[in-house]
């Protein structure tokens, strides 16, 4: 390929629970952006996205491990944490990622006629 940038694997990969989206990178960066934020609606807004559909999606996890990921606190115009579930889920959820994303470039390499590396978020 000479000195053209190779190509790059783009993977998109999730749970879910009765057909419905459990967890995923989306959710995974909400709570990146929350840790980062110290709020849910500076989180939801640095996303692009409302802050009732962050709410939901948050919601619609918790319900199903039985935990809370966030947990709020001070008083009411305070902000939110994340909880220890979702300091460990985060943190799981990208390793496995990374983990699957490695493994598939390097199958990739074996199987397909490219040379490919692996999706970088951009500089900002």
């Amino acid at each position: 390929m000479g000195d053209k940038k190779k190509p790059t694997l783009r993977l998109n990969i999730w749970i879910e629970d009765d057909g419905e989206l459990l967890f995923g990178s989306g959710r995974a960066q909400l709570l990146l952006k929350i840790r980062e934020y110290g709020s849910l609606k500076k989180a939801a807004e640095a996303m692009g996205i409302s802050y009732r559909a962050a709410w939901g999606k948050l919601k619609k996890t918790e319900e199903v491990l039985g935990e809370p990921l966030v947990e709020k606190y001070g008083g009411n115009r305070a902000g939110y944490s994340l909880s220890p579930l979702g300091e460990r889920l985060m943190a799981a959820y990208a390793q496995w990622f990374d983990e699957v994303e490695r493994f598939a470039v390097d199958r990739a390499e074996e199987l397909l006629p490219w040379h490919l590396r692996m999706f970088e978020e951009p500089e900002k």
